[in-house]
């Protein structure tokens, strides 16, 4: 698809200066072309002096390259994830040398590692290390102005890599060393080759730090910049055709990047292969060779499978949940194997951060977690067996659904055969083993989702978490995957919470709903039980149900947003409660209704949905809160129904479910 891009001509005042700033640049540049004597190129750049400039040069600027690495790369992790003080100093440390006069820094480097110096002393009578006027003297003058561009570089690309994959292979069994080198330096490569790329040219460009810190030595520390610096006095051709060798580098590295200085975090795009279709999830009947029990296909039986450890689980591979979480979510949760809670609430109630807090992810909130026999709160989250599915999956870009699946039994050193088999039976039995060298980008929505959960279902985790795992499907691909995660959740031998908005997944999938308010338990019940008797307004709304909350008072509910509700149930005075109305027993009339009812208001319609076979109508009045009644299209039509057209509503007392708050 072409994009259309409004051509805007810049004012006289902005493009004038531009372009003079543009020339001010670009002349110096033409200067050394135009001055290049290109007959004696050759000989200039192949004389003996040059020739063993340049070696060193590679070698210095290869060495402080590599040490950049070693240092940097660390530093900018440190940077981008670790939270701690004088951050600020730090990173202003970091970048001093690109502010600084490049001779003030080899003053400084002479200061602090000279024979003189701070270090130099200690580092020449223990180690015989002489640091001024030595080759590895031009390597640190080099790394010093140089290192800097890697840790920028690569901070910049860990800022904006989304810490859900390095959590998600924590939660894998991913210790945060092979996490770092198995997800985050992989996804952050284009920074980092940015930030490599830049290193090295500044490296090899280096002057100033150099030839105060290193000196002017032939064959020792004399770089390509300090011969051109001695060729202008004696050789001005030569010099400006050495020049334009490190012009022509600085170039190639400049155009190589294209402006991508910073990086970005990889994410690989699938032009070789388009998308496959979204198939149906197979159904228990056209899987009758799948196990019977949630384990690893490739395993003989549960109970004997090897745990994280390598050893037999001693509970037998069925694991209860004991969960005291304290801080902002303040709660108990006691669950036996098998049982799948659905966790609801408003935003900010809670429900994520009760999930962090049990994987160990979050300062917000501390768990006192028992899974089965082992007591898991003082491991990290790697060690918990706490596998976690966010809502966008978080599969590994660079990996392929085969490579994702497996990640976290190689995290537990299953060899890799082994593990790759049991990835692809998983695979196999959520419908999408026929994709499993596909990556991410190549899967459609519904297939991530099932390539993702039988990523941590493979790990054999005792406590699964899944964060709205179908929010960003569509309502065809969210049955599939529904259907395909109540069929293998059956028998799961741990315990599983779903965080969702969605009173179908709630009711489908759960055996529990665990409602929160504030961090803290409103209902903890079956779905029936919450469906029936819903003990908030917002989780009564998302059931579909109209909720209105008031004060019991002389037989009937004040209600707290005005008016009165008459009701068949009496509750003594005072009593605070909400009231339940059904959308289907909200009678809808034209003209005001006579006989049995004695909850009647007039009001405006103010919109008209379609849900299923049924139409809800959402109905104002300046009498009673706005309420919701569920139609059938004739009796819409018959009504001549529309939004602003005037009606009256009434509820019988009868059909209002009151609930003691």
């Amino acid at each position: 698809m072409s994009r259309f891009r409004t051509r805007t001509r810049p004012p006289v005042a902005l493009a004038l200066p531009a372009l003079l700033a543009v020339a001010f640049l670009l002349l110096p540049l033409i200067g050394i072309l135009t001055r290049t004597q290109w007959s004696e190129l050759g000989e200039h750049l192949t004389s003996p002096g040059v020739v063993e400039a340049l070696r060193l040069s590679a070698v210095v600027s290869l060495w402080a390259l590599g040490l950049s690495l070693v240092l940097g790369v660390p530093l900018a992790w440190l940077l981008a994830r670790v939270p701690f003080k004088g951050k600020a100093l730090v990173r202003s440390l970091v970048l001093l040398p690109m502010v600084l006069p490049p001779t003030v820094g080899g003053v400084a480097l002479l200061l602090g590692f000279g024979r003189r110096g701070l270090l130099g002393p200690w580092l020449e009578g223990t180690f015989g290390i002489t640091l001024p006027f030595h080759t590895s003297g031009a390597v640190v003058a080099a790394t010093f102005v140089a290192m800097p561009f890697l840790v920028i570089s690569l901070e910049g690309a860990l800022g904006g890599l989304k810490q859900s994959y390095e959590e998600t292979a924590a939660s894998l069994g991913a210790s945060q060393v092979r996490v770092f080198f198995t997800v985050t330096l992989p996804m952050v490569a284009p920074g980092l080759i940015a930030g490599a790329a830049l290193t090295w040219a500044r490296a090899l460009g280096e002057f100033g730090a150099t030839i105060t810190f290193a000196g002017n030595l032939p064959g020792t520390t004399q770089t390509l910049p300090l011969q051109v610096y001695l060729l202008l006095q004696d050789q001005p051709e030569a010099a400006t055709s050495v020049s334009l060798l490190l012009l022509a580098v600085a170039m190639g590295v400049l155009i190589a990047l294209r402006g991508r200085w910073t990086g970005t975090p990889a994410d690989r795009k699938a032009a070789e292969l388009p998308p496959v279709a979204e198939e149906p999830a197979p159904t228990a009947a056209a899987e009758p060779s799948a196990p019977a029990k949630l384990a690893e296909p490739a395993e003989p039986a549960e109970p004997t499978a090897p745990d994280a450890s390598g050893a037999a689980p001693r509970d037998g591979g069925r694991w209860p949940l004991h969960a005291t979480v304290t801080g902002f979510n303040r709660l108990t949760l006691d669950a036996e194997p098998g049982t799948t809670i659905a966790v609801v609430g408003e935003n900010g109630a809670g429900k994520t951060t009760l999930l962090r807090a049990l994987l160990g992810l979050t300062p917000r909130a501390h768990a006192e977690l028992r899974l089965g026999d082992t007591d898991v709160t003082a491991l990290p989250p790697h060690k918990r067996q706490v596998a976690w599915v966010p809502q966008d999956g978080a599969l590994f870009p660079h990996l392929s659904a085969l490579a994702n699946t497996a990640y976290g039994l190689r995290a537990r050193r299953v060899p890799r055969a082994e593990a790759r088999a049991r990835a692809q039976a998983w695979l196999d039995r959520l419908g999408v083993g026929h994709l499993a060298h596909r990556k991410p980008a190549q899967l459609s929505g519904g297939q991530a989702q099932r390539v993702a959960l039988a990523r941590a279902l493979a790990a054999r985790p005792r406590l699964l978490l899944l964060d709205e795992p179908l929010a960003a499907l569509d309502q065809t691909t969210r049955a599939r995957v529904r259907h395909t995660l109540r069929t293998h959740l059956a028998e799961f031998g741990g315990v599983c919470l779903i965080v969702t908005h969605d009173p179908v997944e709630a009711v489908s999938l759960a055996d529990r709903v665990l409602v929160l308010a504030d961090g803290q338990t409103l209902q903890d019940a079956p779905p029936v039980e919450v469906t029936r008797h819903p003990r908030s307004p917002w989780v009564a709304r998302m059931l579909g149900r109209n909720a209105w909350q008031g004060t019991a008072s002389e037989g009937g509910l004040a209600l707290a947003a005005g008016g009165r509700l008459v009701l068949a149930e009496e509750l003594p005075d005072g009593v605070p409660a909400l009231a339940i109305i059904a959308p289907e027993a909200v009678s809808v009339h034209r003209e005001r209704p006579a006989g049995s009812p004695r909850n009647v208001w007039p009001g405006t319609v103010r919109e008209i949905t379609a849900l299923g076979s049924r139409l809800r109508v959402l109905i104002g009045s300046a009498e009673a809160p706005d309420l919701v009644a569920e139609i059938t299209p004739d009796a819409a039509a018959e009504l001549g129904l529309a939004d602003g057209v005037r009606v009256w509503t009434s509820v019988k007392a009868t059909e209002i479910t009151l609930v003691r708050l």
